[in-house]
């Protein structure tokens, strides 16, 4: 019977476990910081509008409990908040009256340049 020496393999497995234990707090930070700036995006693009005046304070964020992940958007039991389907899509004959993407776009490139220095920084 042949034997095969695990060891290697083991010490590979606590490195990555430890990378990963360094890693999630600042990605944390990335997506709390990437979230907030979505959110004040969105709000600078919804304000201004008379019809829906109070709508820019609906929208908020929520981070997903692991703290990995964001929720960006209007809160419907904020005041406005419930026209958010309506304001950025529309209706079935209207178009929507503003533009759900510019703000996340924008982040886009900033959140990936965070995310690759946390990455030098740990590596």
């Amino acid at each position: 019977m042949a034997e095969v020496d695990m060891s290697q393999v083991d010490a590979l497995a606590d490195d990555l476990e430890a990378v990963a234990a360094k890693a999630t707090p600042k990605v944390k930070k990335v997506v709390e910081k990437g979230a907030n700036n979505v959110k004040n995006g969105m709000r600078a693009d919804a304000s201004g509008h008379a019809s829906f005046k109070h709508f820019s304070r609906s929208i908020t964020y929520d981070i997903t409990h692991d703290g990995l992940g964001a929720e960006i958007g209007p809160d419907k039991d904020l005041i406005q908040g419930a026209l958010g389907n309506l304001i950025y899509f529309g209706r079935s004959d209207t178009a929507g009256v503003v533009d759900i993407n510019p703000p996340l776009d924008k982040e886009t490139p900033r959140f990936a340049d965070a995310l690759a220095d946390v990455a030098e920084d740990i590596l």
